[in-house]
């Protein structure tokens, strides 16, 4: 399409249509695919295929109820768990039946604590695993409870730094003069949403500011500061040029708008937060068990 159209009011509404989608389709896929994302798939129980959909993440303030489908051809369930990376024996826990679904309860651990778990279903056919791979069991991880109006400026805020990061990369391929704007705009977000209220989401969450470089692995702190530089530099670099159409100020923020994109197809909370129960049978309070995932 022509520059010039796409300078129109029609070109733009576009051009912020197509960011609102790739911005849409990332961020799904990032949540879709992270390690805390319920955990989907389907068994077989008589001459009926069953989905299910088991948590991944729960808070420290309740027990985790888990539901499974309960079809007539299922006569009885049990749910096996134990503490993530120890030697404990499972624990089983049978589950109730009442309104056509199976329930139990996982019971709640301290901020950043795991527990790995199966079940087991009782069919004329013989016993059903879910899921179906032994060494694949489900981790459920806990976390304490965020304020609301926390959690919420945060996740609009990233949303808006996302959709005008790559609206500006969109700019950088068009050659708008809006290119300066909307990457300071961009940057504003992620300062915001990621680097200050970011931390302060992980805190209540977790207990710790930052648990990225160089204190720790967690993925989704350095993926943050990694983009955040590549803003910095590309707002940076746009300093140095009268012109925002010229083609390095093009090049160097439509790189970082792929950047962007690239940082969110990586699942979230990848190497976060956890617990060890080592040290905390060792006597170090809970608090100060937690690392982050290698």
């Amino acid at each position: 399409m022509p520059t010039h159209l796409l300078e129109s009011r029609a070109g733009k509404a576009l051009l912020w249509t197509l960011a609102f989608l790739l911005m849409a389709g990332a961020a799904a896929y990032q949540r879709l695919t992270g390690p805390t994302h319920p955990l989907r798939g389907r068994y077989a129980a008589g001459d009926e295929t069953v989905t299910y959909r088991l948590p991944r993440s729960g808070s420290t303030s309740q027990d985790r109820e888990v539901t499974l489908a309960a079809p007539d051809a299922v006569s009885a369930a049990t749910v096996y768990f134990k503490r993530y990376k120890t030697g404990d024996p499972f624990s089983a826990r049978a589950m109730t039946r009442k309104d056509g679904q199976f329930t139990a309860y996982l019971p709640r651990q301290s901020a950043a604590g795991k527990l790995e778990y199966y079940l087991v279903l009782e069919t004329p056919s013989g016993s059903v695993r879910v899921p179906d791979d032994p060494d694949r069991n489900v981790v459920i991880r806990f976390k304490d409870d965020v304020p609301i109006g926390v959690l919420v400026p945060h996740v609009v805020l990233m949303f808006l730094a996302i959709l005008v990061g790559i609206r500006a990369g969109l700019s950088a391929l068009a050659g708008h003069r809006d290119l300066r704007v909307l990457s300071w705009v961009a940057l504003a977000g992620m300062t915001a949403g990621g680097l200050v209220l970011g931390p302060v989401v992980q805190k209540y969450a977790f207990g710790a500011y930052w648990t990225g470089f160089p204190y720790g692995y967690d993925l989704t702190d350095n993926k943050m500061l990694i983009l955040w530089l590549c803003w910095v530099v590309a707002c940076a670099w746009q300093g140095k040029a009268a012109d925002p159409r010229s083609r390095s100020n093009r090049i160097v923020v439509a790189l970082a708008s792929a950047v962007m994109i690239a940082v969110y197809l990586i699942p979230h909370s990848m190497r976060g937060s956890e617990l060890d129960y080592a040290k905390l049978e060792q006597g170090v309070p809970a608090s100060k068990a937690i690392r982050t995932g290698k």
